[in-house]
């Protein structure tokens, strides 16, 4: 935030909005939680946002010692999030768990690419996970390829795909969302259930089990930490034409 518009005020909390409270800043962070990424993967991602403002919000995030340029694979320039700018996950985890509880917009926009979900999926794995549990797995939403990796409890999730992955699990982004947005009761909700909106590849019957209860949990974990519906009354979700992602 330039220092025209900063509040100024003897607060905590103000002083965090002061280095995050623009308009789609959180949203780069919430963005740079799935990993390093170039100017474009986050233009394309955040649907709605003119370059010349996210180069701006860029800027702004890398003065505030939130977000850093280096350089990637192929001597390409990436941003990647400086450990204040990771200390923002349970923050976005917060925001997200509240807003599933929200009606969305009737002429809403769908992200370019789902690493929307990165920061909110790694936190509440990180809250239901097994403190011994080790395990790779590949998670294709919609095609879209994550990687999720635990190793001795401590989870991580980024954009792209695993290396020799022991599960890889795919589904539609509707299908997590369905849990976490409350459009599944979570009283009708079982291990089965969840395993039945995925395809499943693996040939490590017990790796499968891991990783299914791990995500099973997670996602009834976001839903747990919402707030009760019956104080924030919530339009049921339309259900969203399926995206045909075109490989670059």
């Amino acid at each position: 935030m330039t220092l025209a518009r900063r509040y100024r005020l003897l607060c905590p909390i103000a002083r965090a909005l002061d280095l995050v409270g623009d308009r789609w800043a959180l949203l780069v962070l919430r963005d740079l939680h799935a990993g390093p990424a170039r100017f474009g993967e986050l233009l394309d991602g955040l649907s709605g946002i003119a370059s010349n403002l996210l180069a701006s919000r860029l800027d702004e995030l890398v003065e505030g010692g939130l977000v850093r340029k280096t350089v990637g694979p192929h001597q390409v320039t990436v941003y990647e999030l400086t450990p204040l700018g990771a200390s923002t996950a349970n923050l976005l985890y917060e925001l997200a768990a509240f807003g599933s509880r929200l009606p969305p917009d009737p002429d809403r926009r769908e992200p370019g690419n789902h690493r929307t979900i990165a920061v909110t999926l790694k936190v509440a794995c990180g809250r239901v996970v097994d403190p011994k549990l080790t395990l790779r797995t590949e998670l294709r939403l919609d095609g879209e390829p994550f990687t999720i990796d635990v190793n001795h409890g401590r989870v991580d999730i980024v954009a792209g795909p695993a290396v020799a992955p022991q599960v890889t699990l795919e589904t539609d982004y509707e299908s997590i969302v369905a849990v976490s947005d409350g459009v599944m009761t979570l009283e009708v909700m079982t291990l089965e259930d969840f395993a039945s909106r995925l395809t499943i590849t693996s040939t490590e019957p017990a790796a499968v089990q891991q990783s299914l209860a791990l995500l099973s949990a997670a996602v009834q974990r976001i839903a747990n930490d919402a707030p009760p519906q019956e104080v924030a009354p919530r339009l049921e979700r339309p259900r969203r034409a399926r995206r045909t992602r075109q490989r670059r």
